[in-house]
This record gives C-alpha cells, structure tokens and sequence, in this order.
C-alpha cells in the first residue's frame, strides 16, 4: 500500500492512503484534462487529416490503418471511461462502492501494442503519435488504477503512532525521563 502520514494526521499517526489523497489533487485533474484533450485531438484527426491520410494508402495498409484506428478509439474511450468514473467519485456523484461495482466498474484491458503490427512503420505519422501518446496514457492510469486497487484491498501496514515520536517514548521510558 502507498501511503504516507499527512501532516494532518501527523499527531494521530494515521496513514493517508495514496488514492485517498490523490483522487482530488491537481495531478488527477491535470490527468483528466489530458485524457479527454487525446480523446478530441484523436476525434480531430480521425475527423479531418486521418480521413485524407487514410484515403491515401495502399490496400494491405488500408487494413492496418483501420485497426490501429480502432485500437485507438477503443483504447481513448476506455480510459475516458475510468476518468470520469474517477471523477464521478471525487464529486460525490457516486461512493467507492458503485465505481467498484460491474455496472460501473473499468477494467483496463490492453488493447494490443500497436508497433508490432505489421504495415504499422507506413502509416501516417499522425497516427502514429496518437497511437503512440495513447498507449503511454494507458501505462500511466493502468499503474494508477493497480496503486488505487492496492490502497482499498490492503489494510494500512504503517504503525499507528508517529514513528519518530514512538522511538523518543521508548528513549525517554528506558532512561526514566518525566514525559
């Protein structure tokens, strides 16, 4: 479990667990932000210049291209999917309990690596980077996800007390100071 003692628990000695804090810092919003910007940019692409590139290729990369594009959109929507339940949770629109139920519950499955495709070196760049930005927003909220399944499964393994102020106590006990 990742967790830490907050300086507002710090007399308590009571860990905060990593999603606990996490779920409503700037870094998740920053995070959801840059979820839902890859989901328009990929849209805009696939909409516009992706159309144009696509009309370009040959037949074989035809096929590549509509896969890898179907990777993509499959990829962007299940991540859109897990932010906005996170984000769902954060509001208060609904508790931990519902997100962790089957009807709301994101499971992210990889959805094949792309690169090893083959035709995938000829397609059009712009593609590509999608693809490529996409798969490393995967990585990135698939260890998230794993860090904040960690933190509801496992119980806090940190001592309740502050561990410094613990070790002064048994300092002072050993010696007879008046506490």
């Amino acid at each position: 479990m990742t967790s830490y003692v907050s300086p507002q628990s710090e007399f308590t000695g009571i860990p905060i667990a990593f999603s606990d804090r996490y779920k409503s810092s700037p870094q998740f919003l920053a995070l959801f932000d840059e979820g839902m910007a890859m989901v328009e940019q990929t849209a805009n692409y696939l909409d516009g210049p992706g159309r144009i590139d696509g009309r370009r290729l040959k037949s074989p990369l035809t096929i590549a291209y509509a896969t890898e594009s179907m990777r993509l959109t499959t990829r962007l929507m299940q991540l859109a999917s897990w932010l906005l339940v996170r984000r769902a949770v954060n509001r208060g629109e609904i508790s931990e309990d519902q997100a962790a139920s089957s009807k709301h519950r994101v499971v992210l499955v990889p959805i094949g690596r792309s690169t090893k495709t083959a035709g995938y070196d000829e397609l059009p760049e712009g593609l590509k980077d999608l693809v490529e930005a996409s798969l490393k927003l995967h990585d990135r909220i698939s260890r998230l996800d794993r860090m904040m399944l960690n933190d509801e499964r496992e119980p806090s393994k940190l001592p309740i007390a502050h561990t410094v102020t613990a070790q002064f106590d048994l300092l002072k006990s050993a010696f007879g100071a008046p506490r």
